[in-house]
């Protein structure tokens, strides 16, 4: 049987990081009812990749809401308080945490919001003409909710390159995400092949290194990237994780946009150099007094597997062609782990209101920046999104470190007031030259012409 609750200022669909920032905000703003669900049993941030000895990327500040408001009682300072690990903390002296704390810091917070409700799944929005209807699913059955704002955090899904359609569902050819919970199904395999050459495939790679010595595996990290180039890791060149860059990237005409982010990979997809360092390390200590090819390990960038097949002798075999020579081979392996990374996904709760949003004409959402969907005038409520809008703000879209000012964001924008006041300047970098337009107008044409153009 149905039950109708009264309505929610906010109903918050999915709880990642940055919906779990907003629900901790959200939690000190007096008189706001908020319910934010997840159909998953409870929290998990990446469970496939919580490597023993992986760090994070980003500083410990990048928790749920510390850079916004440091005396948020779910800052990651006061989890450390909570657990009495404050002193160790203090004597580790990392400012990066290891990826296990992180995922446990926010357990901790999403078991303790009231706000949060896991194993409840959101099966269908609705508009109504005056506020959103969601239908929840949950072990006790069904229910429905009115909300005044909506915002999706449902994150994001694994990418599975074309080529290998054919080997999906092998037990031996997993995404990087599933790498724990599969890795067993690898003992077997004496050759294995990683693919992709961000922060996940350079974690799996260094894994099975360190698993593999001594037991006759051959590995191999396999890239279209170029060169294994780290990432962008200085102080001005982090800027670009600053709501300053934000708003600048965000006035930019969308032809723009879209090529900066393809071009700026090395901002948001490289490796750490921590890690690629860890990697050489490893293999130098291995082959001391030994030929270089002793590693049993191989390192291949510039390549792209073409197409991906089941070997006529078992195993799989790659058709590879290297991007700047255009030599083709063909490598043959036993399991392949794909780290390609992950694509904004579009939950299906969300056709009923598929015809009331402004999609662009890739259909991606238009965005504010207030994060807000653009749609149709008579829908009236609020549809935000998180981490949907890469393509409209940035590569600090998926950074934790902006998690917490979006969230504000969102806040402020849905309760139409300054709930928490927010830095007018945050980049010591100009990033817009003195003539940039102004919101919403338009650009001289030269701006939408490729670099190489504008000479």
């Amino acid at each position: 049987m149905e039950r109708q609750d009264s309505g929610y200022d906010l109903l918050g669909v999915g709880i990642g990081p940055f919906n779990l920032a907003l629900a901790a905000l959200a939690d000190q703003v007096p008189g706001l009812r908020a319910l934010f669900c997840d159909r998953r049993p409870e929290f998990r941030w990446h469970p496939g990749m919580l490597v023993a000895g992986a760090r994070m990327q980003v500083p410990f500040l990048a928790d749920l809401v510390s850079l916004v408001d440091p005396t948020n009682p779910w800052s990651f300072l006061n989890y450390l308080r909570a657990h009495d690990r404050l002193f160790p903390f203090y004597f580790a002296e990392r400012f990066q945490l290891p990826r296990r704390e992180y995922d446990h810091y926010c357990r901790w917070a999403a078991d303790r919001l009231a706000s949060c409700r896991f194993g409840t799944e959101v099966t269908q929005v609705r508009w109504t003409g005056a506020e959103f209807t969601a239908t929840l699913r949950s072990p006790a059955g069904e229910r429905q909710v009115r909300a005044r704002n909506l915002v999706l955090g449902v994150g994001t899904e694994p990418v599975c390159p074309a080529a290998f359609a054919a080997l999906v569902g092998r037990p031996t050819v997993f995404h990087s995400g599933e790498y724990l919970e599969r890795r067993a199904a690898l003992a077997d395999a004496r050759d294995i092949t990683v693919v992709g050459s961000g922060q996940s495939g350079a974690e799996v790679f260094l894994d099975l290194l360190r698993a593999g010595e001594g037991e006759g595996t051959r590995l191999r990290w396999l890239t279209r990237s170029r060169a294994l180039a780290p990432m962008e890791y200085s102080k001005l060149g982090l800027e670009h994780f600053t709501p300053d860059y934000t708003r600048y990237f965000h006035a930019l005409p969308e032809p723009v946009r879209d090529r900066l982010v393809a071009e700026q990979w090395q901002l948001h997809k490289a490796a750490s150099a921590e890690t690629l360092a860890e990697i050489h390390d490893l293999l130098y200590e291995r082959t001391i007094g030994r030929p270089i090819g002793a590693a049993a390990a191989e390192i291949i960038p510039g390549t792209e597997v073409t197409e991906a097949l089941p070997g006529p002798c078992g195993g799989l075999e790659l058709s590879c062609l290297h991007r700047d020579s255009g030599a083709t081979r063909v490598l043959r392996t036993d399991a392949v782990v794909l780290a390609t990374g992950y694509r904004a996904a579009r939950p299906a709760a969300l056709t009923p209101l598929a015809e009331l949003i402004d999609w662009d004409e890739q259909g991606r959402f238009r965005v504010d920046l207030d994060h807000r969907v653009a749609t149709v005038p008579e829908l009236t409520g609020g549809l935000y999104v998180q981490n949907a809008e890469l393509h409209t703000h940035g590569v600090g879209t998926p950074d934790l470190g902006l998690g917490a000012h979006r969230a504000a964001v969102i806040l402020n924008a849905l309760t139409g007031r300054q709930v928490h006041r927010l830095p007018a300047r945050t980049a010591w970098t100009s990033f817009a030259p003195a003539a940039l337009p102004a919101q919403g107008a338009a650009f001289p044409e030269e701006w939408n012409r490729a670099p190489s153009a504008r000479r």
